[in-house]
């Protein structure tokens, strides 16, 4: 949740084919083959034999030790898989016998260090309560994601706990990964809780990866981090098998350099889980191929709605978002004026953080309860941080698990009525778009990348354009739009339940006439 809102070793073999085809420079000025691949350049590399799954993966990892455990030092990668290579060796051999599954066959990909891995990687949140929790099966997207021929490279560190432990916390931090850092500016704050995910993908650590999102934990890291992030609609892509926060909010989504490779990513991972009922309702309404919604054109006679509180934020935030919409216009679309955030207000105040509380506290303790650790309830966690106080809770506290943990249970009539206010923006969204007969509302995602701080926290400024979706359980994509001093910031559009195929259009028109996404330069400070 985004708090503004509440190994293995491996050469180069075979890397020098792959460099002389693909454009790139790394950090050091040499050229660097995985710098800003997207997944049908590696694919045709692949295809051509210039190079090959176990390849990739050596490099990626290769390039994982030079840049996120020294050099700039990012922290987004807190544990390689040691199965890795022999996956991506395996699939190498099904492409000798002809058998392609599919555009991710041999794609290596990382996911967040809260979703479920049946192999030898551990499972935990970022929380050293929870080390040495190993899964005993797969999430159901990681099921899907094997099936679809990824080469599972590793997980990524998080906001510890998805960013619910404490009021003060530190977004990219957690006791088990240290602190995460932006890589354009090294001492900026990455923004969470999917953090060492969108850094990894900006930082070209891996082809995509995947993150989750309550409020904000997609969309928030990937605007400051320069990438394409997008919040499915609940329902779309299954929870089962994820360390939860909320059953109405959650949801994981793909982090790609380009809105191609993330609608590659979405479609993958699709399907009916019967271990989490809410995906039924994505029966008829999903695709597994949303690569066809990819239209330069599609911004063309489309209405979008703007919020124009965001006219009045950061000075040059708000002209690269009067650029922006000079780009959608300049494309076809037709521009409404709109106050989401004034409408939004019934469903403000304090509800949504109360739903988190009390889901929080029912889904951590049903999952603990499904593990064979030590602490096997959200008691048990607390107990540990305090009995661990040094390394676990060196820069602020747990008063947020304590809170949740005060709470009752999902019979609580003051949860019912938190729920009914949150749950009431769904009315609210999808009466303001039929009003303005609108395709899409669209905003600044939020605000530019503060600075790490350990010891006050996270602080922000507006904008931010995550809660309307997120309470109510909509899409929200998030693609590039501008860099500001070396940061950069995006461009959100979201609509209502299961229109990820025509946002993705959207973004893609927008990605396609500006080509904002920048590779990180690593920079120590704005001054240096």
């Amino acid at each position: 949740m985004d708090r503004r809102n509440f190994l293995h070793t491996g050469s180069l073999t075979g890397l020098g084919l792959l460099a002389a085809s693909l454009p790139g420079m790394s950090i050091s000025g040499s050229a660097d083959p995985l710098e800003e691949a997207t997944i049908a350049q590696l694919q045709e590399q692949m295809r051509s034999g210039k190079t090959t799954a176990v390849a990739l993966t050596r490099a990626y990892i290769n390039r994982i030790r030079t840049i996120d455990q020294q050099g700039p030092t990012l922290k987004s990668v807190i544990e390689l898989n040691p199965d890795a290579l022999s996956i991506a060796a395996s699939l190498d051999n099904e492409r000798k016998q002809g058998k392609i599954r599919g555009p991710l066959h041999g794609i290596p990909i990382l996911v967040k260090d809260n979703i479920n891995t049946g192999d030898k990687m551990m499972t935990t949140a970022g929380s050293l309560a929870l080390e040495g929790n190993k899964a005993a099966t797969d999430a159901f997207i990681i099921r899907q994601l094997r099936n679809a021929g990824a080469v599972l490279l590793g997980k990524t560190n998080l906001s510890e706990w998805a960013n619910l432990r404490s009021n003060r916390s530190t977004s990219g931090w957690s006791s088990r990964g240290g602190q995460t850092r932006s890589p354009y500016i090294l001492d900026r704050n990455p923004s969470g809780s999917s953090s060492g995910s969108a850094v990894a993908a900006a930082a070209n650590l891996c082809a995509v990866s995947i993150g989750t999102e309550t409020d904000g934990s997609i969309v928030s890291p990937a605007s400051v981090n320069g990438v394409v992030g997008i919040k499915p609609t609940v329902g779309l892509w299954s929870r089962s098998g994820i360390i939860p926060i909320s059953a109405t909010q959650d949801t994981a989504g793909p982090i790609a350099r380009t809105v191609t490779d993330a609608a590659i990513l979405l479609g993958a991972l699709t399907g009916v889980d019967a271990a989490d009922a809410v995906t039924k309702e994505s029966e008829g309404k999903s695709h597994r191929d949303y690569t066809s919604f990819l239209d330069k054109n599609a911004l063309k006679g489309k209405r979008i709605g703007i919020e124009k509180s965001h006219f009045h934020v950061h000075e040059d935030l708000a002209q690269a978002f009067r650029t922006a919409i000079d780009v959608l216009k300049a494309q076809g679309a037709v521009i409404v004026e709109v106050d989401l955030m004034k409408a939004m207000e019934p469903t403000g105040g304090n509800a949504e953080f109360e739903v988190l509380l009390y889901e929080f506290k029912d889904g951590v303790n049903r999952y603990l309860a499904g593990t064979n650790g030590k602490n096997r309830s959200l008691n048990d966690v607390i107990a540990f941080n305090k009995a661990h106080a040094s390394a676990t809770m060196p820069f602020f506290k747990q008063e947020t698990l304590i809170e949740s943990n005060s709470r009752g249970d999902l019979n609580s009539q003051d949860y019912k009525d938190a729920l009914k206010k949150t749950l009431s923006s769904r009315q609210i969204i999808t009466d303001m778009m039929a009003q303005h007969q609108l395709d899409a509302l669209a905003g600044i995602t939020n605000s530019l990348a503060g600075c790490i701080d350990l010891v006050n926290g996270d602080y922000y400024n507006q904008p931010s354009m995550s809660t309307p979706a997120a309470i109510a359980g909509f899409p929200h994509i998030t693609v590039p739009m501008c860099s500001i001093h070396g940061l950069p910031a995006g461009l959100s559009f979201f609509s209502t339940a299961y229109k990820e195929g025509p946002l993705i259009g959207l973004a893609y028109a927008f990605e396609q006439a500006t080509h904002k996404r920048q590779a990180p330069a690593f920079r120590k400070d704005l001054l240096g």
